[in-house]
Formats: C-alpha cells, sequence, structure tokens
C-alpha cells in the first residue's frame, strides 16, 4: 500500500487543481475534514507547506499563494503533469471523487481496483532514486531461488498490477528489474551511484510490452489480423505504441503492424487473445505460435 504521506500528497494536488474556485488554507482545512484520509489527522499550516514542498520535489509541481486574491492557492505550472507519467499513475490509481459523501453512499456499487500488491517499499525505493543512493535487496525469485542484491535503482514501472524497479545490479553486472511483491527484505544505504546521463527509461522500454528487455533481441515488423469484436478493444487500447492500423474489412477483421522485440511477454498477450488474433508475419514467429497453441491443446 503506498504510504499516507504520499496519499496526502495526491490528495492535496488533486484538490486544488480541480477545485472550481481559489481556495484559502481554510476552505482546504474544511475540504479535508470531510474528505475520506481525514482519520489521518489534522492539516496544520506547517504541514501543509511541507507537503506543498513535497509535491514540488515529488512531481516538479508548484503550488503557489495568490496574495494578491485573498491569499488563495493554485497549481502554477500544470502542464508538468501532462509530461509526468508517473504523476499521472498515481493521480489516477489513488484519487477519490470530489464528491466524496455521494462516493461514499454508493460504495457497495462502485467496484474499484484493487491497488497492487508489493508497494509496502514503495517509498524508500522512490526515497533511493531521488538521493541516486543504493540499495540493498533481499529477493526472491518465483522459482524460489533467494539471493541479495545491490541495486541502483533507475526507475520504476507498473505492468500487470505489479510494481517493477528497473536498475543495475552490482552482482549481475548488468541492468535488471525486480518484482517489489517478491522483495522479502530492503535495506537503503548512503553509497551514491551516477545515474548514467544517456539512460532514458522510456526509451529503454520503446520496443517492448511489459518490463522484459533483452538487448539481444531484434526489433522486427509484426504483423496480425484480429477478428470480430476484438478489433475495436485493439483500436482503443493498443497492444503497443508503435500500433498502426494497415489493413480492414468492415466487420470481419483489421490489420496491425508494429515495430517490438519478440518477448515472452509479447507472445502471452497475442496467445490470451485466443481465436480473435492470427499472427500473419514473421512467419517463423507465426509457427512459433502455432506450436504454442499444440502444446496448449494437447495438456486437454
Amino acid at each position: 500500500m503506498i504510504s499516507k504521506t504520499y496519499l496526502r500528497y495526491i490528495w492535496l494536488l488533486d484538490t486544488i487543481k480541480w477545485s472550481r474556485i481559489p481556495l484559502t488554507f481554510e476552505d482546504i482545512v474544511k475540504i479535508w475534514e470531510t474528505s475520506p484520509y481525514a482519520y489521518m489527522g489534522r492539516l496544520p499550516i506547517r504541514t501543509f507547506h511541507e507537503h506543498r514542498k513535497g509535491i514540488e520535489e515529488m512531481f516538479g509541481v508548484i503550488i503557489e499563494c495568490d496574495k494578491s486574491n485573498g491569499y488563495t492557492y493554485y497549481v502554477k505550472n500544470p502542464e508538468v503533469l501532462k509530461q509526468n507519467p508517473y504523476a499521472q499513475l498515481l493521480l489516477r490509481k489513488y484519487s477519490v471523487p470530489q464528491n466524496f459523501t455521494t462516493f461514499n453512499m454508493m460504495r457497495d456499487r462502485i467496484l474499484l481496483e484493487e491497488i497492487p500488491h508489493g508497494t509496502a517499499y514503495f517509498d524508500p525505493v522512490v526515497e533511493s532514486m531521488r538521493r541516486n543512493t543504493e540499495l540493498v535487496i533481499d529477493y526472491q525469485r518465483y522459482e524460489g531461488q533467494r539471493e541479495t542484491l545491490t541495486m541502483q535503482p533507475y526507475s520504476m514501472k507498473v505492468y500487470n498490477r505489479r510494481w517493477y524497479i528497473l536498475g543495475y545490479i552490482n552482482e549481475k553486472e548488468a541492468i535488471r528489474h525486480l518484482a517489489l511483491e517478491r522483495i522479502l527484505d530492503l535495506h537503503t544505504t548512503n553509497v551514491k551511484f551516477e545515474l548514467p546521463k544517456d539512460f532514458n527509461p522510456r526509451k529503454y522500454y520503446d520496443n517492448v510490452v511489459g518490463v522484459y528487455v533483452n538487448e539481444e533481441l531484434p526489433v522486427v515488423n509484426l504483423k496480425i489480423r484480429v477478428y470480430g469484436v476484438q478489433m475495436e478493444y485493439m483500436r482503443m487500447l493498443p497492444l503497443h505504441k508503435s500500433q498502426s492500423e494497415v489493413k480492414s474489412k468492415y466487420g470481419a477483421f483489421a490489420e496491425f503492424t508494429y515495430r517490438v522485440c519478440l518477448t515472452p511477454e509479447l507472445k502471452s498477450k497475442i496467445l490470451a487473445l485466443g481465436s480473435d488474433v492470427e499472427v500473419l508475419e514473421p512467419t517463423e514467429y507465426r509457427d512459433e505460435i502455432k506450436k504454442e497453441i499444440s502444446f496448449t491443446l494437447n495438456r486437454y
């Protein structure tokens, strides 16, 4: 679960950002007292200003005071939120409707997706990323192997409702990702590291679906044919950002192309679509998917 401090940051930013009228500190306190987070305690002026500072450090968003308008507060640089996918994710996932009274009355009929597991170490990881300090992690892989790893955390990513840390692992002498839910214990250190100037997390994942990156895999042209109602789902939620629709027959099928690496996660995504998708190219990959489907049939 995300920490109470970060929840307060998100609540404060969300409240000020979406308010239709300028809010004074007194207005914000009144809204806080009727919010779902009021159980965390009061919101004194000192804490309020500490939260403003924390929001600026965490998201780069400045909450400014307009002294000429009755000492009201507003988001000075809202464009930063659009440029920060991390902020957008947290705001989407942890914000609650501003009219919480109505929301609370309907809580048995409004079903929210569960927060991803494994976020107990979320705060120290983010703090180490901010300070560029190494982490010592006691980690257990899905196969059962347990190991102690020293990581330089570069970034974090959520995929399939799981949080992952991406960074350089000293013992592996390579960049790897670790699932937060597999961490048994974690210790922060004061050992500094230099974040590579040419490292861009978004670019690192540019050609993959999911989190698995193998730099030895080439980027290829993938072409699939999608049938039935799945066509519209694919148009609304692309399999990958490189998706391009190249051919379609109304109500029958649509063909999409991609520039991707053929990773295990991509294969899982394609197989999950079942009979609604057909791999056309590359031919070798089509045969590989066909073979995987045959293995599945043999289990029945």
